[in-house]
């Protein structure tokens, strides 16, 4: 078995407030979701209205497929017009990693 993370710092554009951060960020969290069936949430910089930290995982028998569909994931995110990629992070843990 292997579990992959990734963790993608954003940087939202014209967003005033938490509550429209909301309104942009949700969206994007749901079609993750429902195109990969990856677990996803937004992770951090919760208090910042224009910032979000969005963390997805993957858990899957075959490494290459884990890392096939976190990349796909972030292409999505770094695809969106509305949303600017700072940086992104991948992890992996597979049966050596005890």
């Amino acid at each position: 078995m292997y579990v992959g993370a990734l963790e993608l710092d954003v940087l939202l554009g014209d967003v005033h407030s938490l509550k429209e951060k909301r309104s942009v960020v949700r969206p994007v969290l749901a079609e993750l979701r429902r195109k990969f069936e990856v677990a996803v949430a937004e992770a951090g910089h919760l208090d910042l209205h224009r910032r979000t930290l969005l963390g997805i995982s993957c858990v899957a028998a075959d490494a290459g497929h884990v890392v096939e569909v976190l990349e796909r994931c972030e292409r999505l995110v770094a695809g969106r017009p509305e949303f600017e990629l700072l940086s992104a992070r991948h992890r992996m843990l597979g049966p050596e990693d005890e």
